[in-house]
């Protein structure tokens, strides 16, 4: 029996469809061992919600990805599953999302009678920053950022949309923009009563002390910064946020497992240390002779 070039041809070709499959494979079993080891570390359970920039494989197309109603149904469950006396440990990478599946999960995070902690290597914007603050403890690495939460409507800050009511005589103001003002004076008072309830969670104890509440809600709701101001560790601390810096390795080994797809030459490169020993070049003699 020979082989010619087309057996070698079809040999490859089912090697190069398989192998894709394969890493996939390899990777899932990867994570769900890491994440085995963190819940075994910590006696919890943890609860992943990493959102990563997609691409559609045959297009290319890069496809953001937020905080959506199938989200939202995924955690409720793992939480519903979760026995009363078992913390949990949720791991944060987002940008934001819907507020409809935010406020679920963060209603469930808070009625959940265990400790609940948040932890955020890199960022966690926008409804990422309500699920932090609905835990009792938010675990940081020290140069990850948190988010405002105020409301947006379409393109336009819902704050941005009453300074308008509040600079222009209202007979300048086009009905469109008086109903749009009404909306987001609505938007903003729904989010300020409902982050005042996270933050006068007391299960299992009192996580935000009474006096930090209202400057709290002041600052992340009113639309004081941009939507996308990055508030840094230091900042959350002043506020009166519950901040860890202390972040497990575990959390960046986990990360690693949850790669921004490649699409050709990657945009950031670098050798991991620790270095090899360079050898050092002969120094030349006083005189001058080697």
């Amino acid at each position: 029996m020979s082989f010619d070039f087309s057996d070698l041809f079809w040999i490859f070709l089912v090697i190069a469809s398989i192998q894709p499959v394969w890493q996939r494979q390899m990777t899932e079993m990867r994570r769900i061992q890491a994440i085995r080891e963190f819940e075994r570390q910590r006696s919890s359970r943890a609860i992943l919600l990493i959102h990563r920039q997609e691409s559609i494989s045959l297009l290319g197309i890069p496809l953001s990805r937020f905080i959506s109603i199938e989200d939202s149904e995924q955690v409720l469950r793992a939480i519903r599953l979760t026995p009363a006396n078992v913390p949990i440990d949720l791991i944060l990478h987002t940008p934001g999302g819907l507020v409809l599946a935010t406020e679920q999960i963060a209603r469930a995070l808070i009625r959940h009678p265990a400790k609940v902690t948040v932890f955020v290597p890199h960022y966690a914007m926008s409804g990422g920053t309500m699920l932090a603050i609905a835990a009792d403890e938010i675990i940081m690495d020290e140069n990850a950022v948190l988010g405002p939460v105020d409301p947006q409507l379409g393109n336009f800050p819902a704050a941005s949309i009453l300074r308008v009511i509040q600079d222009k005589p209202i007979s300048e103001i086009e009905d469109e923009t008086l109903i749009m003002a009404d909306i987001a004076q609505k938007a903003i008072q729904q989010v300020q009563r409902f982050v005042r309830t996270l933050l006068e969670d007391s299960v299992p104890q009192q996580k935000i002390k009474p006096e930090y509440i209202d400057s709290i809600i002041e600052a992340i709701t009113t639309g004081r910064v941009t939507h996308d101001y990055p508030i840094t560790t230091e900042e959350a601390r002043e506020m009166g946020l519950p901040i860890n810096i202390s972040m497990p390795k575990t959390i960046y080994q986990l990360m690693d497992l949850y790669p921004q797809p490649k699409g050709g030459r990657p945009s950031v490169q670098y050798i991991p240390m620790p270095y090899e020993p360079r050898p050092r070049l002969p120094q030349p003699s006083p005189s001058g002779r080697n």
